[in-house]
């Protein structure tokens, strides 16, 4: 099988399981805290690089307002810890950095840009650290399963000799 048609399929199953997972989030003020998104953010970044991995976001963040499972927040709260993600992990090829990386993007970086969509798209007048403690919060529960996930399981041998990453 081809490079991009491997890329194609894993970003496939993984969009799907962002969207199947959708149901499944935590209400913390104005945000729906999705730590799978946050997961799958990690595990893109690290099997697929930081361009899938924003891609993956974008789609995964348009397919769960199309079904009226996120709200506008989810596209800042999830584009910005992909690309960090992705980045973290393609300059230093380990995995608590890229989850660092999900968590600085999305709770920082994402919650800042999150506040004037918020404003201009959605009417919510909360303060700007309204938002980024709720982003932290589920970017970090995200980040530690997906952390998790490659240290109790053969995933990070195989990603670190280069048989499962498509990079």
């Amino acid at each position: 099988m081809k490079l991009e048609t491997r890329k194609l399929a894993l970003s496939g199953v993984l969009i799907a399981l962002g969207v199947v997972l959708s149901p499944y989030h935590i209400p913390i003020g104005a945000a729906k805290c999705f730590p799978w998104q946050h997961l799958i953010n990690v595990i893109s970044a690290i099997l697929l690089g930081p361009v899938y991995a924003v891609i993956n976001a974008i789609v995964i963040s348009t397919l769960r307002n199309i079904f009226a499972m996120g709200t506008l927040l989810a596209f800042p709260g999830s584009i910005f810890g992909a690309l960090f993600a992705g980045l973290m992990f393609k300059k230093f090829a380990n995995t608590y950095l890229a989850a660092l990386g999900e968590v600085i993007g999305t709770g920082i970086i994402g919650a800042i840009i999150a506040y004037p969509v918020g404003i201009l798209f959605m009417g919510r007048q909360a303060a700007i650290f309204g938002l980024v403690i709720p982003f932290i919060i589920s970017s970090f529960a995200g980040a530690v399963i997906a952390v998790l996930l490659f240290e109790l399981t053969a995933l990070k041998k195989l990603v670190m000799k280069k048989k499962v990453s498509i990079q």
